[in-house]
């Protein structure tokens, strides 16, 4: 059974969380150096010719510009469409202002259109090409056809052929990112089946020899009863055969005892640790309760009658199923839900109840995500001792489980 108390998450190293993040942004940074590198390198040769050094006077503000423009690029994998307008718009107002920033504009266009494709959806994607034409189409309109070194025609195929170029290679990562994730998260699943069917094979085998061991320990209980017929039969008139009888039944009962403890090692799974402590019955639901309290769920507990002599079984299955029910609670109600715990004591039935007051899902949904526990694992745990278990929405809203079992298949009196 689950445990109410929520399990620690692993820690996380903090440069575990912060390495992706880090990473990504120090390569923006570095393609943003390259850039104001790259237009500061540029603009002296362009300014060098006396023909066309007069479209571009202010040098200054050239380098300004390019640097501005390029630092646009920080933003390029969280806002693409914009980085790419703004490197459009700014390089085209910066030529037309007379500042050359087209050194670090041009390249920087390229990593924009680049990254629409990437990080965007297809639909969005789309823009970046549309959008790159009809701004360089404006920005052709705009620039004096005497400061152009080469024909219109050349240089907007050219022009197109990178912005095609680019925004292909990016739907192309784009889509080997997702066939690795793909894979990766198919990797996963089949890993888990992998893992279920190991574990269900290994339950089913276990099964199997408990079953066998199981043969074998109750035909030592037999013949411990068929010895003791003997010997009480014998014990006046023949003491040595009576007392042949009672060690036959101490050798058989010790391997019994034995064949038992086979048992128990076979059904108990690796992960299980030897735990010495007191187990667990109706005198720690009240600390149970607490502890649920204490997670800030509203519960109250009722026991009516007097507490019988209960066997450790079925004292331990009664504290389960209250603990497996306030754990549903918690995990399908919320935190904000309240609980009601009750237990009936009767001349020959107990009868525990647990109700909430939070709209949650259908039993069986309740169940799905843990195979094996939950409202499965109380039926069998009561059905051992004879009860029955019934669980369903409330009429009125929430969800009650309600076992009720006969105080005489688990007395210890």
């Amino acid at each position: 059974m689950t445990d109410p108390t929520p399990p620690h998450p692993a820690p996380t190293l903090p440069w575990d969380r912060w390495r992706p993040v880090s990473r990504e942004r120090g390569t923006d940074i570095v393609i943003v150096l390259i850039l104001i590198m790259l237009n500061t390198a540029i603009l002296p040769l362009v300014v060098a010719d006396p023909e066309i050094a007069h479209y571009w006077p202010h040098r200054t503000g050239g380098l300004i510009t390019g640097a501005v423009l390029a630092a646009v690029l920080l933003v390029r994998r969280s806002h693409p469409l914009l980085a790419m307008s703004i490197l459009i718009v700014g390089g085209i107002g910066a030529d037309y202002a007379g500042m050359f920033a087209w050194g670090s504009a041009t390249p920087g266009l390229a990593v924009a259109v680049y990254s629409t494709s990437r990080y965007q959806e297809l639909s969005r994607a789309l823009l970046s090409p549309v959008l790159g034409v009809a701004l360089y189409l404006v920005a052709i309109g705009l620039t004096p056809m005497e400061s152009l070194t080469i024909p219109v025609w050349i240089d907007f195929a050219f022009y197109m052929s990178i912005l095609v170029a680019v925004w292909w290679l990016g739907r192309l990562v784009r889509m080997r990112v997702d066939d690795m994730r793909e894979l990766k998260a198919r990797a996963e699943r089949l890993e888990r089946a992998r893992d279920a069917h190991t574990r269900a094979v290994l339950a089913e085998e276990r099964s199997r020899i408990a079953r066998e061991l199981h043969d074998v320990v109750a035909h030592h209980i037999s013949v411990m009863t068929v010895q003791a017929t003997a010997g009480q039969r014998v014990m006046e008139r023949s003491p040595s055969r009576a007392r042949q009888a009672l060690i036959d039944i101490e050798e058989t009962g010790r391997l019994a005892l034995s064949e038992m403890r086979r048992i128990v090692g076979v059904l108990r799974t690796p992960t299980d640790e030897a735990d010495r402590s007191p187990r667990p019955g109706v005198d720690g639901l009240r600390d149970l309760v607490k502890q649920v309290r204490e997670m800030g769920m509203e519960v109250e507990l009722g026991i009516e009658g007097e507490l019988p002599d209960l066997a450790p079984g079925l004292d331990l299955t009664l504290y389960r199923v209250v603990q497996e029910s306030l754990t549903n609670v918690l995990k399908h109600a919320g935190e904000q839900a309240a609980a009601t715990v009750s237990l009936v004591f009767e001349r020959r039935t107990v009868t525990v109840t647990v109700t909430d007051d939070g709209a949650g899902p259908a039993p069986d949904e309740r169940t799905a995500d843990e195979p094996g526990h939950g409202l499965v694992g109380m039926r069998e745990r009561v059905a051992l001792y004879g009860g029955e278990l019934r669980a369903g929405p409330r009429p009125g809203g929430g969800f009650e489980v309600r076992a009720r079992v006969p105080v005489e298949a688990g007395s210890g009196r």
